[in-house]
């Protein structure tokens, strides 16, 4: 029979086959927090009992988990679901009600805490209370009160315990078994302890972890280092709907439930499952302005809105950039308990595989040759830190931990960055985990300037140290402002430890460009004012001659529109220019830049790339500076009308003119109020040239807040249009 006639032994499937752990493990490996474990009516008990106890013939009426003292003590009383949500390592308190006196009683009841399905006392996942095991586990219950019908114990969780929503039932004993009575089954929900010595996310400062795990509020800070500028964003971490939605995250990861108490692993699952690279991850990266088959990322004002999505729909959400990335999974790490930030590195090095090298090929005409540049530097470029301790590092790189989740690079296989310590990163020891050599050469790269050659060769001809990682900010603790934490990643340029920082990351790999032009005698810098869309406007070139002869210096100034990833988008003008400086004199050239030459080319968020190359006649020297220009729009305007008092009526309003040149064609304007609401949004088919439009919605508060109203407009010709205002709501 030929081969043609046969007939294959099993048909292809049109499923894909899915892992299994049969073979692995002798128990199913529990990976979900959704599924509860399936009820037991009763269990035998660990320990003989006496013949009292086999015949009191108890039974309990009720449990109170005692929410709101509970809430309150364990800083969770912010979280807008109504079940019992502790910190672990920490003492919370139940009333059980007995149907017949107990006071006289010992070892009359019990507890039992379970976690996933086919829970087990072996992995934690199981603890019954009081017995022997539960002191295995580290779990403690003490009896603080027997009277009556009534009993108050107080129940402490390990300060490693695992993270989730755990099922607490109440049993009796009857003649040596436990009977558990289904009628007492409640949820508790068990989070990181930052407020706790011995857990491993502890962090000293109250003030700091009032901002970095209570604060629902945040900034993101974008723009260029010159003129950072900070956008409003609703982490609202504590949101209806956002802890399960967190919980629902790791499911989806298919983390292991035993896993979920270690932070570190946590927090690098997050950062791969942030995004849907690998997997149905939480966000949809695009970078290339068209956002027609979902929402752009300039349009998004918090996490609320996403996570809600996310979980609705079981499937990704469409679409992200960088500090959409970071706040999300800022909303994350802050909702499980582990303190965290967004940060924003400005002008950040990509691409670079992490050689401490952007390469940027100039024609033998010095401009720029945008065909074989491959390299980027990023105008900004956001990630996160977390707080923790570093069990797995030497003593001394705890703290400040960074973890990215924008998809750049694989890292075990799957696309995340981090945790990767910040004291370690500043002082070059990149050979400690997670990532730490890809984040130190996004700090630390050198802009290497190489012109092509007639023969076709690359020569260096100009090296940029001081670009790269100009500046890094995050919001400052307490208040609206920003803070500057460069120094906590790098040491000064040219100092003794910057120069020792640079040889330990030679030493693990990172190899900075030798070459070197300190005998150029000519400085250049750029300067470029405030600009606002569709404004005409001047670049200034200050020349200055440090040596004792005349120079001639011939310059060329490329314009280019860019997305803020550093990608060109087009060239807008280009121009030459040649100045004669006498010996230490500085001389001015002005460069005419009108809207009619970049409006027509201009892309979402409104970045201009100036370059200016020069050549010193007499030495054969090149100079080279850049500037990265972020066109400003107009804002929107938010306003709340009324009695700001609990329970009565608020009209919160925003308004927008449209100063630009052109009329907006469908246009949406999402607003929340941070940590309590998400109005739906409003779309206008047309906004004409000087135009406002207003739209209004009633709230009604029902909890005294401070917090903010935020909006962001957005539309095909104008991306990251935003408002906030601050909102204090009292009870009086």
């Amino acid at each position: 029979m030929t081969s043609s006639d046969s007939k294959p032994e099993m048909e292809a499937s049109s499923t894909p086959l899915q892992s299994t752990e049969r073979g692995r493990f002798n128990m199913i490996m529990a990976r979900s927090n959704q599924e509860h474990p399936t009820f037991q009516e009763s269990e035998p008990l660990d320990k003989p009992m006496s013949r009292f106890q086999e015949t009191a013939d108890l039974n309990i009426e009720d449990v109170d988990t005692l929410n709101g003292r509970n809430r309150s003590e364990h800083k969770t009383n912010l979280i807008k679901d109504p079940y019992l949500v502790v910190r672990r390592g920490q003492p919370f308190w139940i009333d059980i009600t007995f149907n017949k006196n107990v006071s006289n009683l010992q070892d009359f009841f019990y507890l039992k805490f379970e976690i996933g399905v086919n829970p087990q006392t072996s992995t934690g996942t199981k603890v019954v209370l009081p017995s022997d095991q539960g002191q295995m586990l580290q779990w403690d219950m003490q009896v603080l009160t027997s009277s009556g019908f009534k009993v108050s114990v107080t129940i402490t969780p390990p300060s490693d315990c695992i993270v989730g929503r755990f099922q607490m039932t109440a049993g009796v004993p009857v003649y040596s078994r436990i009977k558990w009575i289904s009628s007492t089954i409640k949820d508790v929900y068990i989070l990181f302890n930052p407020w706790l010595l011995k857990d491993t996310v502890y962090m000293p400062n109250e003030n700091e972890r009032q901002e970095y795990v209570l604060n629902q509020r945040g900034i993101i800070y974008n723009g260029n280092p010159n003129k950072p500028v900070g956008r409003p964003w609703n982490f609202g971490q504590f949101q209806k709907g956002i802890l399960d939605a967190c919980l629902y995250i790791m499911d989806v990861a298919k983390m292991p439930i035993i896993n979920r108490g270690d932070a570190i692993k946590v927090i690098r699952m997050g950062s791969a499952i942030m995004n849907s690279q690998d997997d149905r991850g939480v966000l949809v990266g695009n970078w290339s302005g068209e956002y027609g088959s979902g929402t752009a990322p300039t349009a998004w004002t918090g996490s609320p809105e996403i996570l809600d999505k996310y979980v609705t729909k079981s499937q990704p959400v469409t679409f992200a950039q960088c500090w959409v990335y970071a706040g999300v999974f800022n909303t994350f790490l802050r909702c499980l308990g582990i303190p965290a930030r967004v940060v924003s590195n400005f002008r950040s090095a990509h691409d670079n595989d992490g050689n401490l090298k952007i390469d940027v090929i100039l024609t033998s005409e010095l401009e720029l040759d945008t065909k074989n540049t491959k390299d980027s530097l990023w105008n900004y470029h956001c990630w996160n830190e977390c707080y923790l301790v570093r069990t797995d590092l030497p003593i001394g790189f705890g703290g400040w931990q960074v973890v990215d989740s924008t998809p750049q690079e694989t890292s075990d296989g799957m696309y995340r960055c981090g945790p990767a310590s910040v004291i370690a990163i500043k002082h070059g020891l990149i050979c400690y985990p997670f990532d730490a050599k890809f984040i130190y050469a996004e700090l630390n790269s050198d802009i290497v300037f190489r012109m092509t050659l007639m023969n076709g060769r690359l020569k260096t001809v100009f090296v940029d140290r001081s670009t790269v990682g100009k500046m890094v900010l995050t919001k400052a603790v307490g208040h609206n402002g920003q803070e500057d934490i460069t120094h906590w990643y790098k040491f000064p340029e040219g100092t003794l430890e910057e120069r020792m920082a640079v040889k330990n990351a030679e030493q693990y790999g990172c190899i900075r460009s030798g070459t070197s032009f300190s005998d150029v005698d000519v400085e250049l810098d750029m300067h470029v004012p405030d600009v606002g869309l569709g404004d005409d406007f001047q670049v200034t070139l200050h020349l200055r001659n440090t040596s004792r002869s005349r120079r001639i210096v011939d310059l060329y100034l490329s314009g280019n529109v860019v997305y803020y990833t550093g990608v060109h988008s087009s060239q807008f003008k280009f121009q030459p220019l040649q100045g004669t400086l006498d010996p230490w004199k500085t001389e001015v050239a002005t460069v005419n830049v009108h809207a009619y030459e970049y409006m027509s080319k201009i892309v979402e968020q409104r970045v201009l790339h100036f370059i200016v190359i020069g050549r010193i006649n007499e030495t054969e020297r090149i100079l080279a500076t850049t500037q990265m220009v972020t066109l400003l729009a107009p804002k929107l305007s938010i306003t709340v009308a009324g009695n700001h008092v609990v329970g009565e009526s608020l009209n919160v309003t925003v308004e927008f003119t449209n100063t630009i040149r052109f009329d907006l064609v469908n246009v949406t304007i999402r607003m929340e109020i941070s940590g309590h609401m998400v109005f739906s949004p409003k779309r206008y088919r047309l906004i004409t040239r000087g135009s406002t439009v207003k739209w209004s919605e009633y709230y009604v508060p029902q909890a005294v807040m401070h917090t903010s109203v935020m909006a962001s407009l957005e539309c095909a010709t104008l991306r990251q249009v935003y408002g906030e205002v601050e909102l204090v709501v009292t009870d009086h």
